[in-house]
């Protein structure tokens, strides 16, 4: 798509999303109902067949083309020693990832994901959210864009992912924001940050709330002030896929937050979403709730890149091989049809 022109137009886009395709989800409802199984057997993955028809528009649909997008992006406040590792991995892991030599790379050739890596600046950390805001509007507004632009309509599936020492630390500060509660129940111990650097993390959201919340008046002065530029590349990407009707896979707690904001403002925001997994980042399973979105997948990861959501295109691509391979009873001459 063309992206946000301004401030006003990603706002507007936010209040007129798509709906799914009732029609296709009933015709695949009423598919399920004839397949050679007794109702409902499948679990959930007869609730993915069916989420993914609405979206795809048909009865039939397919995960094939699966477009996946990991932005990459540095923050000030990690000068803070919020993050076990210093902000020049970040450069370094997008090096690793563009030689393919990451856990994402591994898994996203595994289920067939195009995948792209997409650096913002990252030589050019944010603002420090303790003491300014982590973006003025056009660094905002661009890093929306870089995420919108990453969608493509022919896409069967998305996933998004990110990479960003210090990243934990806005994304709790995002979901603070967005759903209340106090800094210490949304900050975990993210790259895996020692007492003395979880008490450090969970001041510079304290302070961050502080200075900002009386100017988050939306998500993009939410997302402007707090976050960082992958997190709203992020935002971007999965909004613009709402936009193209394309389904997405949620990854874990940093990927959640950078849409914390737009899910505050529309609580509809994630009908187009799967949530992949539930990570092993404290904040991540309130995250999820707020959104109502049950994971696919329990698995104690808290990588980022994608990597939960890489996993569970498996899953959608096995709802979608039973709904439509599977024989009906009329065709497999089975009596007893429920």
């Amino acid at each position: 798509m063309s992206g946000f022109s301004d401030v006003a137009a990603f706002e507007a886009a936010l209040r007129a999303l798509p709906a799914p395709d009732e029609r296709a989800m009933a015709e695949a409802r009423a598919r399920q109902a004839e397949l050679t199984k007794p109702s409902g057997s499948l679990g959930r993955l007869e609730e993915i067949a069916v989420f993914m028809a609405g979206w795809q528009g048909t009865a039939r649909p397919s995960a094939q083309r699966i477009r996946a997008a990991l932005f990459a992006g540095n923050h000030g406040v990690t000068a803070r020693g919020v993050s076990a590792f210093p902000s020049e991995v970040t450069a370094q892991m997008v090096a690793n990832f563009r030689a393919g030599g990451a856990a994402i790379n591994a898994l996203a050739d595994l289920c067939g994901a195009q995948l792209s890596v997409i650096p913002l600046d990252v030589d050019r950390p944010t603002g420090d959210i303790v003491t300014e805001p982590a973006m003025c509007e056009a660094d905002c507004l661009a890093a929306l864009n870089v995420g919108a632009a990453q969608v493509s309509s022919d896409a069967q599936l998305m996933f998004v992912g990110e990479m960003g020492i210090g990243n934990t630390t806005p994304a709790a500060a995002l979901c603070a924001q967005a759903f209340g509660g106090h800094a210490g129940i949304w900050c975990g111990r993210g790259s895996g940050v020692d007492d003395a650097g979880a008490a450090r993390k969970v001041a510079a959201v304290s302070a961050a709330l502080a200075l900002h919340g009386q100017d988050c008046t939306g998500p993009f002065e939410t997302l402007r002030r707090l976050g960082g530029r992958e997190i709203a590349a992020m935002a971007g990407a999965i909004l613009a896929a709402r936009i193209q009707r394309v389904p997405v896979l949620l990854d874990g707690f940093i990927c959640c937050a950078a849409v914390a904001p737009l899910v505050a403002a529309n609580p509809a925001f994630t009908d187009h979403c799967l949530a992949a997994h539930r990570s092993a980042e404290g904040g991540h399973a309130r995250l999820l709730a707020h959104f109502g979105l049950e994971p696919l997948l329990q698995l104690e990861m808290r990588l980022g890149e994608g990597s939960g959501a890489a996993v569970a295109v498996h899953l959608v691509r096995a709802a979608l091989a039973t709904h439509n391979t599977m024989a009906t009873f009329a065709e497999a001459a089975v009596a007893g049809a429920p």
